[in-house]
């Protein structure tokens, strides 16, 4: 399949009091052109400034990135402009950030919020631009959407506000869409609905996705391939199938098995022992050996690389050297 976006040896971090902490550290992984892609990981593994590293909104200070490249289409956004960055962000990459209460701006109603967009990158005149915005929130299902152009984000409730991000990452047609948890904090129902027409939407205008999830349910659903995270580094990446099939790092098979079991539901459900460590406080060798069962001396002694047990998957463990 031919790529979209190509990233090889990306390291982002953050400048504190305790030297440069390394939230991203060498993370690779192609995205095919129409393919979603899922990056999991527990809370504090480096999904989202990996998200924020490709829209280049790391903030800095006291944030940068260190190294790498992040090739779209191409061009390796790392070495370009701000200004120039500033007509790839939403034009040709757009991005729905986790909660949408501290994305939109709370003195602008909607309507502005969004035409901004048409106005600054369309340069539509203003009743185009109204015209356009109408439309946007009728594709993504807003009910009365001459009712929430004029309205501000305060008046509507989560699931509106999500379906107006997603308007906004919608709005000039990119042709890769990274949706950074884009169902937090709403209920089942409406998370649901918000998954399908986020989906369907991806479909119909053929975009590349990455989504950004801890929930592994939601990209069985939806995506062809899947990368794991852990620690600030990729640990395993194949396709959806096979990591539900045969999952190969010790963490990835901590999180299957930490899936709840329909057919079993007086199991108690497992959990991985320990937590995802500090960035302060990144063990020797692997990573991951504190909290895993399977773990050997050399796992404690030396970091190991990526080795590919096929010509499809790809693992950071000693186990498939």
């Amino acid at each position: 399949m031919e790529s979209i976006l190509d990233i090889s040896n990306l390291t982002t971090g953050f400048q504190t009091d305790s030297g440069f902490l390394r939230a991203v550290d060498g993370v690779g992984f192609s995205l095919g052109r129409g393919e979603t892609m899922g990056l999991v990981g527990e809370s504090g593994c480096g999904k989202s400034v990996t998200a924020l590293s490709i829209m280049r909104l790391v903030p800095s200070p006291p944030g940068r990135i260190e190294s790498g490249e992040i090739l779209y289409e191409g061009t390796d956004l790392v070495g370009l402009s701000e200004r120039e960055m500033r007509t790839v962000r939403g034009d040709q990459i757009s991005m729905i950030f986790q909660e949408p209460m501290t994305s939109l701006n709370p003195v602008y109603t909607i309507g502005d919020q969004i035409g901004e967009m048409f106005a600054v990158h369309r340069q539509l005149p203003r009743k185009e631009t109204l015209e356009a915005t109408l439309h946007l929130l009728t594709q993504v299902g807003m009910a009365a959407p001459k009712r929430v152009v004029a309205s501000y984000p305060h008046q509507l409730s989560g699931g509106q506000r999500q379906r107006v991000m997603i308007a906004m990452a919608l709005a000039l047609s990119p042709s890769l869409m990274i949706a950074d948890e884009p169902t937090t904090a709403l209920d089942v129902t409406i998370q649901a609905a918000i998954l399908e027409l986020l989906f369907s939407l991806k479909v119909e205008r053929r975009m590349s996705m990455i989504l950004i999830t801890h929930d592994l349910g939601v990209v069985s659903e939806v995506a062809e391939r899947v990368s794991v995270m852990y620690a600030g580094q990729i640990v395993e990446g194949s396709a959806v199938a096979d990591l539900f099939d045969e999952p190969l790092h010790p963490y990835t098979q901590g999180l299957i098995r930490s899936l709840p079991q329909t057919q079993d539901s007086h199991t108690r459900l497992y959990t991985i022992p320990g937590s995802v460590p500090r960035l302060s406080a990144i063990p020797e060798g692997c990573r991951f050996h504190p909290r895993c069962e399977r773990a050997m001396d050399i796992c404690r002694r030396e970091a190991p690389g990526m080795f590919s047990p096929d010509n499809t998957r790809q693992v950071r463990c000693w186990l498939y050297e």
